[in-house]
């Protein structure tokens, strides 16, 4: 099945013309109207001219729809994909499997679902470790490996998947381990600059920078006084932590690609148009489908801006842990994050029981 999927991914950039950092198949029949009746692109079409858009689900008719390079699923996502009855076949055979634990049967499911998407896109799925294991490196390396080995089980070759793991200490660890024996990381999760050194200094395949929920932890601080007019676009919060980050990576010189994550509004994606990766919900690609808003290059990597932190990338425990201490957004939202994705765990646990 290797040279299945492989043939997959080379068919599929073949039918999407000359450039292959093209996100999506722009055709008419598959997006809808891509260009608007006096000539011009709509908003998609655009920022896929800088970005390479990723699709944030695990519903695979969206993600036939979208025809997406790549792909993103998280614990939540997985929950709500399980529980349609589209995916009934799916989580069938997952319960029937000779698992010996209800942890394997979820395994095999996120894995089931990873082929499925693989199928589905050119590119690269993101699949998440047990997030009730984001504070122990020993058991995140250990479910990564049998994660893999269930890919490979399927004939899918490493470069296609992407292990998500929280950007605890502990999560970063195991991706560094896990980047040494050739299995890329996906660090999410990431919600602060120490966050982004540590993942840097792991050497990690990628980063997802949580854009909407810093947004979302600031605006309910600030109450009342919140001005969405003034703080939207470049002076949203989640989108200058990114651009701190991105800009840092570029100076340093870090080949670790960063990812837009968590995206509240258009006008968030529109002020990081440039950046490596942005993983968009559905109702985000239908919004910029349907828009005619122009999305020039805001971020351009041969000349990534004034530079904020000149420190070099190694950063040890003590001083990420009072980094994230300090920094009162990340511990909360790290925490939160890591909390939901459990809850989400446990039920999906519950289906396959």
């Amino acid at each position: 099945m290797t040279n299945e999927f492989r043939k997959t991914s080379r068919t599929k950039r073949a039918k999407k013309g000359p450039n292959p950092q093209d996100s999506f198949d722009c055709r008419a029949d598959v997006c809808g109207p891509m260009r608007r009746y006096d000539g011009g692109m709509h908003a998609l079409e655009a920022l896929s001219a800088s970005t390479v858009v990723v699709v944030d689900t695990a519903d695979l008719a969206l993600i036939s729809r979208w025809k997406a390079r790549e792909a993103t699923t998280n614990p939540s996502l997985i929950l709500k994909a399980a529980r349609d009855a589209r995916s009934g076949a799916l989580l069938q055979r997952a319960q029937a499997s000779p698992a010996s634990s209800a942890e394997e049967r979820m395994d095999r499911l996120l894995v089931a679902f990873g082929v499925e998407i693989l199928q589905r896109v050119p590119g690269r799925v993101s699949t998440e470790v047990d997030a009730r294991l984001s504070f122990d490196t020993q058991a995140t390396l250990q479910r990564a490996r049998a994660l893999m080995a269930l890919y490979a089980a399927q004939g899918v070759p490493r470069e296609r998947v992407l292990i998500k793991i929280a950007s605890t200490w502990e999560g970063i660890a195991a991706a560094r381990v896990l980047q040494q024996e050739g299995i890329a990381c996906n660090l999410t999760l990431l919600f602060n600059f120490e966050q982004a050194r540590a993942c840097a200094h792991a050497q990690v395949q990628l980063i997802s920078p949580f854009v909407g929920r810093i947004t979302d932890w600031h605006k309910q601080q600030s109450g009342p006084g919140w001005d969405d007019a003034a703080l939207s676009g470049p002076n949203d919060p989640g989108v200058q932590s990114l651009l701190r980050i991105w800009r840092y990576y570029k100076q340093q010189g870090v080949r670790t690609e960063v990812m837009g994550a968590s995206f509240r509004n258009i006008d968030q994606i529109a002020a990081l148009a440039g950046c490596d990766l942005l993983t968009l919900a559905p109702p985000l690609l239908e919004a910029l489908a349907g828009s005619d808003r122009p999305m020039p290059r805001q971020l351009d990597p041969a000349q990534p801006g004034d530079v904020q932190d000149a420190m070099p990338p190694a950063i040890d425990e003590a001083e990420f842990r009072a980094g994230l201490q300090a920094d009162r957004m990340a511990s909360d939202k790290l925490a939160e994050g890591v909390r939901l994705f459990a809850a989400d765990t446990e039920a999906l646990l519950q289906l396959l029981s």
